[in-house]
């Protein structure tokens, strides 16, 4: 890397010299034409010696092999290594992520190297087939009684007296001209090159760009397709054509993920004509032709766009540092002088698809919260700065809502981006010092004091959400759904809808203290989600990424509390929560059908990789639980068991109570997880990353490991009885006595299928210490909810 790194400050400084290593070409091969447009010098053109360009392709060529098993070797051995390797403490959540990412930058790498090298081999034979061309023209004109000479920078084509060219001045005039054009194209090639390769190479600061061209032809395009997209959308509105709307639609869709494309485009817009041409292009009033004939496929072109921006601002080059300083500082600026809307209502519509750079992220979210706290005199007021008008236009086509509230599409950045989502949730929105009404009773004595909060505290608890609708006018749940996403980027470390991998860093203490937060808000007022059960599916799968957490907090109350961690094991950094709020959110969370299967599946998982894991004969010493395998597994089946229970109190109370759910309901979505889950079972990635990287090298990806949970998961999902409620109506006993058994059964597969794994001497006995645990199990979920039996309508079982 070493090695390509050197090569590459070397084509930068060729570049900046203006030389780019294309045999001395540029800048003293070059002359003005009749035109006053930059021409290839006739005379540097006709004698060049390619041999020096002919050098650097061969030794680019060369590097690529180096790079190639530079590469292979960080993927295959460093990398692969590092995901299996006993890590813990700090090098869990920091040097296995440094090593993945340095190890990424070997493949950045080998693509730059390539893209460099295909640029340079492609202008190589176009330069060298110009030069052809020249000498054979040249040639042509001699047979036709005409010399060609070198004057000055330029040419000239003189007849001979006798005999004279056949066709006269015409023949002159022809040869002139055909001398010309291939001067212009060698013009073109040399000057594309250049800007290609230097684009490419200021594409970032530290590191390689991961953007492969097959050749200068593919680079040269992308600039160019760049800047012509960018002069139509830089036309007035009422200007705009149909034809032009369509081109640069479909040139985005093309292009967004190309960086060369993305950064000339956004650029060459610039933050204000971003912001003037979406909110142009989706006023009906400023777009007479267009709106009419393509108000439908604005929404295709906001997702294009927006995906074109966030690739925009990944890129490092001083152009696109200004770009983000610049769209930042117009967010609470009106977009002209005798307008309402403000920047961050336009731009936060452009942010609801794609990857954008975390710091651009961070800057706009810490400007938009201030923007927000000034419009709400510190949160006092809602957020009526917000509130969207008859005569607003529809900053957002998803039809999800009318995009007046620039939070609900920042949200949506944010849970594209986990590192941006967790720093935003966690900074102070207001400190106990400011000016403000928020108070708490912090000792529990009565007396009230003012409290600071975080942007979580802000967003979750106490925003006073401006009305939105859909585009079938019905309230909108975009803002606090985009919301439930972002949190799940945040606490997960992983983009929101998607599952973890071996690659997902465990969590960081950032992440768990906002677990804890999330944890203990919904179980102060658990109506903070009842009343938004849409946001459950996204709180669901974060808690089933921190069941080794959750597990941990309802094994409070055991005598042998100092050595749970080893019973749960975690990597990284843990969230410490209280058994009390813990079964609260879990009893709440139970209460919608997806929040209820991503815990339920992933308890199952986690249950069947707790059995294997302490089954396991090879584990180290200083890592097992300090008590007989007897006593493992029932304090494995027990602490699932509760867990299991206080979920089945949730579905009870939602069935029963007044939502009147159907078991059905919660069916269809727990075979629903199967199918996201199933795939990554083998994987040991099923339920986060705490469990992933445990002491057993290698029990995480492979092994018995996938193994076991593969059995208890088909056994789980192949057999519906137990966990198909409806038979049993209403009956709350019979309810929970139908529960019990199915994870009684559950926790009895486990546990047999982890002692076969390795041929454990106590298999026949595991039957009977999992009913044992799990029984216990429910009894204390029963228990522990008689603690929150004021929040709930139903019978609580016993």
């Amino acid at each position: 890397m070493g090695a390509a790194g050197q090569e590459e400050r070397g084509l930068r400084r060729e570049q900046e010299e203006g030389r780019v290593g294309l045999g001395g070409l540029r800048g003293t091969g070059r002359t003005r034409g009749t035109n006053g447009e930059r021409r290839m010098d006739f005379e540097a053109l006709h004698s060049a010696n390619f041999k020096s360009l002919d050098d650097v392709v061969d030794d680019w060529t060369k590097m690529l092999g180096k790079l190639a098993d530079l590469k292979k070797d960080a993927k295959d051995g460093l990398h692969g290594k590092a995901n299996k390797a006993n890590w813990a403490g700090y090098n869990a959540t920091v040097s296995r992520e440094f090593i993945g990412k340095t190890a990424g930058e070997f493949g950045d790498a080998h693509t730059q190297a390539e893209s460099i090298r295909n640029i340079l081999r492609d202008t190589q034979g176009e330069l060298k087939t110009q030069q052809r061309l020249l000498k054979e023209a040249i040639e042509r004109g001699r047979g036709n009684h005409m010399s060609v000479k070198p004057t000055g920078s330029g040419f000239t084509v003189t007849p001979n007296p006798d005999p004279a060219p056949a066709n006269g001045q015409k023949d002159v005039d022809a040869l002139r001209d055909e001398l010309e054009g291939i001067l212009k194209t060698a013009t073109e090639i040399d000057s594309t090159a250049s800007t290609s390769l230097k684009a490419l190479v200021d594409l970032t600061d530290y590191g390689f760009s991961g953007q492969k061209y097959a050749d200068r032809d593919a680079a040269a395009k992308a600039i160019k397709e760049a800047e012509n997209l960018a002069r139509i959308a830089k036309k007035n509105p009422e200007d705009l054509t149909v034809k032009e709307f369509d081109a640069l639609n479909a040139g985005l869709k093309k292009y967004s993920g190309d960086e060369l494309f993305a950064e000339r485009f956004a650029e060459q817009l610039g933050p204000k004509g971003t912001l003037e041409f979406w909110a142009g292009v989706t006023d009906p009033n400023k777009n007479r032709d267009v709106y009419p004939a393509r108000h439908e496929e604005l929404g295709d072109l906001q997702k294009n766009l927006s995906l074109t921006l966030a690739t925009a601002t990944q890129a490092d080059t001083p152009e696109m540092q200004r770009w983000k300083w610049e769209m930042t500082d117009l967010g609470s600026q009106p977009l002209h002088k005798n307008s309402a809307t403000q920047g961050f209502q336009v731009m936060s519509n452009l942010m609801r698809w794609g990857n954008f750079d975390d710091q651009f992220l961070k800057s706009y979210g810490t400007e938009l919260m201030e923007t927000e706290k000034a419009a709400t005199s510190n949160g006092r007021h809602g957020a009526t700065i917000w509130t969207h008008m008859g005569m607003d236009p529809n900053l957002n086509r998803t039809g999800e809502d009318s995009g007046s509230d620039p939070m609900i599409g920042y949200l949506k950045a944010l849970s594209n981006s986990p590192d941006a989502a967790t720093d935003f949730f966690n900074d102070p929105f207001l400190s106990k010092d400011e000016d403000h009404d928020f108070e708490q009773d912090k000792d529990g004595d009565g007396n009230m004091a003012k409290r600071s909060l975080s942007n979580f505290d802000y967003l979750f608890e106490e925003r006073d959400w401006p009305p939105e609708r859909d585009k079938d006018g019905e309230d909108s749940i975009s803002g606090r759904n985009n919301l439930a996403l972002a949190l799940e980027a945040a606490t997960t470390g992983h983009p929101a809808g998607e599952l973890p991998t071996a690659d997902t860093p465990p969590h960081n203490a950032e992440q768990a203290e906002l677990m804890e937060n999330l944890v203990a808000s919904i179980s102060e007022d658990p109506n903070r989600l009842k009343d938004h059960g849409y946001m459950s599916d996204s709180v669901g799968q974060i808690a089933s990424e921190y069941l080794p957490d959750i597990n941990r907090a309802t094994a409070d109350g055991g005598a042998n509390n100092d050595s749970v961690p080893k019973l749960f094991p975690i990597v990284g950094s843990a969230a410490d929560m209280q058994h009390t709020d813990v079964t609260r959110f879990l009893a709440t969370v139970g209460q919608n059908p997806e929040g209820y299967a991503a815990i339920e599946v992933g308890q199952k998982a986690y249950m069947a990789g707790l059995m294997d894991y302490h089954l396991n004969p090879d584990l180290p010493a200083d890592s097992r639980y300090p008590h007989t395998t007897e006593e493992t597994i029932k304090e494995i089946a027990r602490r699932s068991g509760e867990i299991e229970g206080t979920l089945a109190i949730g579905r009870q109370e939602a069935v029963l109570g007044e939502a009147k759910a159907a078991d059905g309901d919660f069916e269809h979505a727990t075979n629903q997880k199967k199918n996201t889950i199933s795939g990554l079972v083998g994987l040991g990635v099923g339920v986060g990353t705490s469990f992933i990287a445990s002491p057993v090298v290698g029990a995480a990806v492979g092994g018995a490991a996938g193994t076991v949970t593969g059995v208890v998961l088909e056994q789980f999902f192949k057999d519906t009885d137990p966990h198909n409620l409806s038979d049993v109506g209403h009956d709350v006993g019979l309810r929970w006595e139908a529960s019990k058994d199915a994870q009684t059964d559950m926790s009895r597969v486990a546990g047999e299928a982890a002692a076969k794994a390795h041929n454990s001497p106590d298999a026949e006995r595991i039957q009977e210490w999992t009913r044992i645990g799990t029984t216990d199990g429910f009894n204390d979920a029963s228990t522990a909810a008689r603690r929150m039996a004021d929040d709930l309508e139903t019978e609580i079982p016993t």
